[in-house]
C-alpha cells in the first residue's frame, strides 16, 4: 500500500509539471531547462541523503548502474522533446500510454516478474482510458492519428522509460532508496549538461519572468526530486507493470491541475475516460 501511494502522489506532483510546464514552454529552451532541473533536484537530494548519513563511499560501489540508469532517464527526456518538435502533443501523449504495457513486458524479462490475467486486463482498462481523456472522447480525433518522423522518436524514448523501472529494481543492492534516487539524478544532470551545453550558454537567465522560475522550482522540487525518489521507493515494492500503470492517471489529474488553476471544466463524455483509469487502479489494488 506504501508503494500505491508513492505512486498516486507521483502522478499528481507529474501532472503539474504538464500543467505548469505548458505556460512557459515558450520562454525557454526545453534542454536547458531540464539541465538545471536536474542539478537542483540532485542537488537537493545530495543534501539530504548527506545529512543522513547515506553519501559513504559504499553506497555508491557498483558506479556503472547509475550510469545506466541515469542514461535512461535522459534519453528519455532528451528524445520526447526531440519528438516534440513534430509530433502533436496529443499524439505524443497517446504514444507515452505504451509505457506501463512494454515495462510489463520487460519486467517479465529483466526480473521474472508475472502478469496476471487481471494486471492485464487492468493495463487495458488504463490504457484505454487514458487514451479517451486525451483525445478528450473524440473519435474522430482518434481514427486521424497518425504515426509520424516525432512520434517514432518519441517511442524510442518510451522504450527507455519503460527499461528504467524493471532495472531500477535489479541494481539496488540493497542501496538506501535517497541515494539511489541521488546518484541516478546527478549522472541524469551530468549527461543532460554535455547535451544542452550550447543552450545553457544561449540563454537569457535574467530575462525570464517569474512563472518560468516558479515552474522550474516546482518541477525541480516535486516533478524531480520527489517523484524519482517516489518512484523508487514503488519500485522496490511493487511489480513493474503496476507501478508504470500509475502513468495512466497523469491525463486525468491534468484535468484537476487545469481546473484549479484556469477553471477549465472538460466535457461530461471525458469523465468517462476517467472512469476507466480508475477500474484499471481497483483492479491493481486487489491481491
Amino acid at each position: 500500500m506504501q508503494g500505491h501511494a508513492a505512486m498516486l502522489l507521483f502522478s499528481f506532483v507529474v501532472a503539474g509539471s504538464f500543467s505548469l510546464g505548458g505556460s512557459v514552454a515558450n520562454d525557454i529552451a526545453p534542454t536547458a531547462f531540464n539541465a538545471i532541473r536536474f542539478w537542483i533536484a540532485a542537488i537537493i537530494l545530495g543534501a539530504i541523503a548527506i545529512y543522513q548519513g547515506n553519501a559513504g563511499r559504499e553506497h555508491f560501489a557498483k558506479p556503472w548502474r547509475y550510469l545506466g540508469l541515469g542514461s535512461m532517464y535522459v534519453a528519455y527526456f532528451v528524445l520526447m522533446f526531440v519528438g516534440l518538435k513534430t509530433a502533436p502533443p496529443v499524439n505524443a501523449s497517446a504514444v507515452f500510454t505504451l509505457t506501463p504495457i512494454l515495462a510489463a513486458i520487460f519486467g517479465i524479462f529483466i526480473v521474472q516478474q508475472v502478469v496476471s490475467r487481471r494486471i492485464a486486463i487492468a493495463l487495458a482498462f488504463g490504457g484505454a482510458g487514458a487514451i479517451w481523456v486525451i483525445f478528450r472522447g473524440d473519435i474522430d480525433a482518434l481514427m486521424a492519428f497518425q504515426i509520424g518522423k516525432g512520434e517514432a522518436i518519441y517511442f524510442i524514448g518510451v522504450v527507455s522509460h519503460a527499461f528504467y523501472t524493471p532495472f531500477a529494481r535489479r541494481w539496488n543492492f540493497g542501496t538506501p532508496v535517497i541515494t539511489y534516487t541521488f546518484g541516478t539524478l546527478l549522472t541524469s544532470a551530468v549527461l543532460i549538461t554535455i547535451y544542452a551545453w550550447n543552450d545553457l550558454m544561449a540563454t537569457d537567465w535574467a530575462a525570464l519572468r517569474p512563472l518560468v522560475w516558479v515552474t522550474l522550482i516546482y518541477i525541480a522540487v516535486f516533478a524531480t526530486s520527489l517523484s524519482s525518489l517516489l518512484l523508487l521507493f514503488a519500485a522496490m515494492r511493487l511489480p513493474s507493470s503496476k507501478v508504470m500503470a500509475y502513468t495512466y492517471l497523469v491525463p486525468s489529474w491534468v484535468i484537476v491541475w487545469e481546473m484549479v488553476r484556469h477553471g477549465y471544466l472538460p466535457p461530461v463524455i471525458v469523465l468517462a475516460g476517467v472512469g476507466l483509469t480508475l477500474l484499471a487502479l481497483l483492479l491493481l489494488l486487489r491481491e
